[in-house]
């Protein structure tokens, strides 16, 4: 089964209509939607084949003789269910965390949901007490999932505005052609130019946007520009699970548009990278 047809439309399309809710209709999931959620988790993996465990959460709305107190400092409202997700400790887990959990939420933005990750503001020790953390695994984000309210909170309203998510970097400052002494234009990007313009669209830890991709002939070269001091505010490093993200994006995209090719360790020759920037992994056409 492809991945179109897996989310039910066109990748591009929900890409477009995703946005963060804050704000929900307080109404549990259906229980034919907590149905179909929970067969998806099942086929969503990561590129480094890490594993993610996924669980549908009741919040204290729908299950008020619950011990747990799930919480979110005010930041949602109405929201009766929650994505929590855990993956184990491994090399790149972050990254494959980031991915699993994005196609989730892509998948429920084509069902018509409403979601929005969750980094830092949230109850972790509760959430976790929620799924069964075991010692091996760590929790990095949860989201929200439900019916959008029409009506926005004042902090929902706030957060949209402080965000930006509109204010997004340009093609200039993320991709570039050969080594990073050169910007990718979206004509020498070519078939890349719609793949790279969903990976522009994705979400990212306070909006920063931390991936930079550099073509080069088959292959994309995948790099992270850490956020100078950000990482050591969180329990975990939200800007590798950013590129996880974005890794989802691009590569459903290319391959709704018919391109071919597997995340691959390469070698980047002489590129030199920028200061606080390190590779992660290169898209590889045609293997």
């Amino acid at each position: 089964m492809s991945d179109e047809q897996l989310l039910g439309s066109s990748i591009i399309e929900i890409v477009k209509k995703r946005i963060s809710v804050r704000t929900y209709l307080e109404q549990p999931l259906k229980p034919e939607i907590q149905d179909t959620l929970r067969g998806f988790f099942s086929t969503s993996r990561g590129p480094f084949g890490g594993n993610v465990r996924f669980e549908l959460i009741e919040s204290d709305l729908a299950r008020k003789e619950s011990s747990v107190k799930l919480g979110t400092y005010g930041v949602i409202k109405g929201a009766s269910t929650y994505v929590v997700a855990v993956v184990e400790k491994a090399d790149r887990n972050l990254e494959d965390f980031g991915y699993s959990f994005e196609k989730v939420v892509l998948y429920a933005t084509s069902l018509g949901l409403g979601t929005c990750w969750l980094g830092g503001t949230f109850k972790k020790s509760e959430f976790a007490k929620a799924i069964e953390q075991k010692d091996h695994e760590i929790l990095p984000c949860i989201s929200p999932i439900g019916y959008p309210s029409n009506r926005k909170s004042l902090i929902d309203s706030a957060m949209r505005f402080t965000a930006g998510s509109k204010n997004r970097k340009g093609w200039g400052e993320l991709f570039f052609n050969s080594d990073f002494g050169h910007h990718l234009s979206k004509s020498a990007a070519g078939k890349y130019e719609t793949p790279l313009e969903m990976l522009r669209l994705a979400p990212s830890a306070s909006n920063k946007q931390p991936w930079r991709i550099v073509k080069d002939t088959n292959k994309s070269h995948f790099f992270l520009q850490h956020t100078k001091g950000y990482a050591k505010f969180m329990a975990h490093d939200l800007q590798r699970v950013d590129m996880g993200i974005a890794m989802c994006h691009f590569e459903l995209t290319a391959k709704e548009q018919g391109i071919s090719g597997k995340w691959q360790i390469s070698d980047i020759g002489s590129i030199s990278t920028p200061p606080d920037t390190e590779y992660l992994v290169s898209w590889v056409e045609g293997i």
